[in-house]
């Protein structure tokens, strides 16, 4: 398999497996495409037994990632976030469901969420761009003081605003 010239490495303490595997179930376009063993060497640096999972390259929708076990040394923060740009409101509201269960949804807001392992997502509408940068202030100005009172984005409610019937 040729590789991407920039994929993105996400770092889990020992739970890379279960997070590929849950990531891999939600989105319907992907795939394991392999996976690497600790041995015995350098095993005073990883401390990781021999035979345990090291890594797992993985896509989804097409984008390649490499969950790695790494243990504790780094966590995941709101600095890095995956986004997902969603046609619909109900593909928001399955992508933001599926994640914040065991999650964080109530530490984020606009359309933000940290799932159950940590890894922040950003699940948004295909046309957020579009919505706040409208052609004129006061529009772009309603549309982001809608979008400052969610937590989960909702597109009827955005739409409102730049309509008009939203207060900013």
């Amino acid at each position: 398999m040729q590789m991407k010239k920039i994929s993105p490495c996400l770092w889990f303490a020992d739970d890379a497996e279960q997070a590929v595997g849950f990531y891999t179930g939600l989105f319907k376009d992907s795939r394991i495409i392999g996976v690497t063993y600790y041995s015995e060497v350098g095993f005073d640096m990883h401390h990781r037994p021999a035979g345990s999972v090291m890594s797992i390259i993985f896509q989804l929708e097409g984008q390649t990632f490499t969950a790695l076990n790494g243990g504790p040394l780094f966590t995941f923060t709101e600095a890095v976030s995956l986004q997902i740009y969603c046609k619909t409101q109900a593909e928001i509201d399955h992508y933001w469901n599926a994640l914040t269960e065991g999650g964080d949804p109530a530490a984020q807001q606009c359309g933000w969420l940290k799932d159950k392992y940590g890894v922040s997502w950003q699940v948004l509408p295909e046309l957020l761009s579009e919505m706040i940068n409208y052609n004129d202030a006061r529009t772009t100005d309603r549309v982001m003081a809608a979008m400052m009172d969610m937590k989960k984005l909702d597109m009827d409610t955005l739409q409102q605003a730049i309509d008009g019937g939203a207060a900013g």
